[in-house]
């Protein structure tokens, strides 16, 4: 699906128990369930902290492993499953209310790409632009409400513009975003 207009996804956060774990599912305009992310995953094991970003069905499309060295990896599918590294992200700039984020592609053979995304903003406000050299290819921002004071930090969203069509790949950019820093 090629659109000439931006399409926007909406994110939610979804609390289980009495932690403040959870998961985010990603729904469209009409509600369908698009992407969950599931960090409580049969990789729970792994020495690496794993997220799993599902498609509607359940179906692993994308492995998040978070390294101790604070770097991201994204490995197509389930990562016990294939080691097809899809990218790796590391923390450029980091401040109380701002991050820098730097995307590395890896292209065929393992090695990585020449192109690189950056994702620039405030994990808090849930507001972040995705930039592929000079273009934006996704923003995020919160759900406001008119006549509304305080504004839940558990829905906002995510909206994708014209000529980027992966929304797979941003929603992981997305949850390594906000994932805390550790």
């Amino acid at each position: 699906m090629n659109s000439q207009i931006p399409i926007d996804l909406f994110v939610s956060k979804k609390h289980r128990g009495l932690t403040r774990s959870g998961f985010l599912k990603f729904t469209d305009a009409n509600g369908n369930l698009i992407f969950t992310i599931d960090s409580h995953s049969s990789l729970s094991d792994s020495p690496h902290r794993t997220k799993l970003l599902l498609d509607a069905s359940g179906k692993p499309l994308i492995s998040i492993c978070h390294h101790q060295n604070g770097t991201w990896q994204a490995f197509r599918g389930d990562k016990n499953a294939d080691k097809d590294l899809i990218f790796w992200v590391k923390r450029v700039s980091s401040s109380l209310t701002r991050i820098e984020l730097e995307v590395h592609l890896v292209g065929d053979g393992g090695q990585d790409a020449t192109s690189k995304l950056k994702v620039k903003g405030c994990p808090f406000q849930r507001a972040c632009t995705i930039y592929k050299g000079d273009s934006i290819v996704a923003q995020t921002s919160l759900m406001y409400k008119l006549g509304k004071v305080y504004v839940g930090r558990c829905k906002f969203r995510l909206t994708v513009f014209p000529g980027f069509e992966d929304h797979a790949f941003l929603a992981a950019l997305v949850v390594i975003f906000l994932a805390k820093k550790k």
